[in-house]
């Protein structure tokens, strides 16, 4: 079973729940955002559950370091047609985001972020490649008024032990109400073989200052995407400054 890139890395902390599309604003320097969901992945007979969990910590200079983690659940059907269960860790990830123009100067904030992925799940069990991929991501974040905000992401990944991938796309947000966002996305991978290209909308609410839940659906457009996607989760904002910034 083949899956998008933004499907097969865990959810990092910074990749903008519940949005494959990344933006490009690092954590706020002293702060950490924690986020947690559940997702699933309906791939012709394979039904994929990915349980992320992920930490973000900002640092002065524009600079976000993040972790990703998580468990999977996997139904899976066999050569002879017989159903069973798959479960593990998920792979392990690193990465980093640099903000390095500001939409004040230069039209649209700017970003890089890079991600290390590493192979803690269980080849054997089908659950992970075994491999180290590495991966780039140029990010822009534009303001279109008081309420819209567009998103466009280019990035590439040296995948370990298959082809490489280049992925793009594009997302917007929407400011419905003061606690409630609406989201959507279009995004693609290409490898030598195929391009595999989804869609995705839902939402973000402000359940209290630090809590923000989510939810979306996805739907695949073209090539070697799963069939649709669900997922639910929350980003839980701490502020280790607090005090001296009030």
């Amino acid at each position: 079973m083949k899956f998008l890139l933004g499907l097969v890395l865990p959810t990092l902390a910074f990749a903008g729940r519940p949005l494959t599309i990344d933006d490009a604003a690092p954590v706020a320097p002293w702060q950490a955002e924690v986020e947690a969901g559940a997702m699933y992945v309906a791939d012709g007979p394979t039904d994929h559950f990915d349980f992320p969990l992920g930490v973000a910590v900002g640092l002065p200079g524009n600079l976000e370091l993040g972790l990703g983690f998580g468990g999977q659940l996997e139904e899976r059907e066999d050569a002879t047609g017989r159903r069973h269960l798959e479960s593990g860790i998920g792979d392990l990830t690193l990465g980093a985001k640099w903000q390095f123009l500001q939409a004040d100067r230069f039209g649209a904030d700017q970003a890089l972020a890079g991600t290390v992925k590493f192979p803690t799940a269980d080849e054997d069990r089908e659950l992970g490649s075994g491999m180290t991929d590495y991966d780039l991501t140029w990010i822009v974040s534009k303001s279109l008024g008081k309420k819209w905000n567009a998103h466009f992401n280019l990035g590439y990944t040296w995948v370990g032990g298959a082809d490489d991938v280049l992925h793009y796309g594009v997302a917007a947000d929407y400011q419905l109400t003061d606690r409630v966002q609406l989201v959507a996305e279009v995004f693609a991978d290409t490898t030598a073989d195929d391009t595999a290209v989804q869609a995705g909308g839902g939402l973000r609410w402000q359940a209290s200052e630090p809590v923000v839940l989510d939810a979306a659906v996805g739907a695949k457009l073209h090539g070697e995407a799963p069939d649709w996607t669900a997922t639910v989760g929350l980003t839980w904002t701490l502020d280790f400054n607090r005090k001296e910034r009030k």
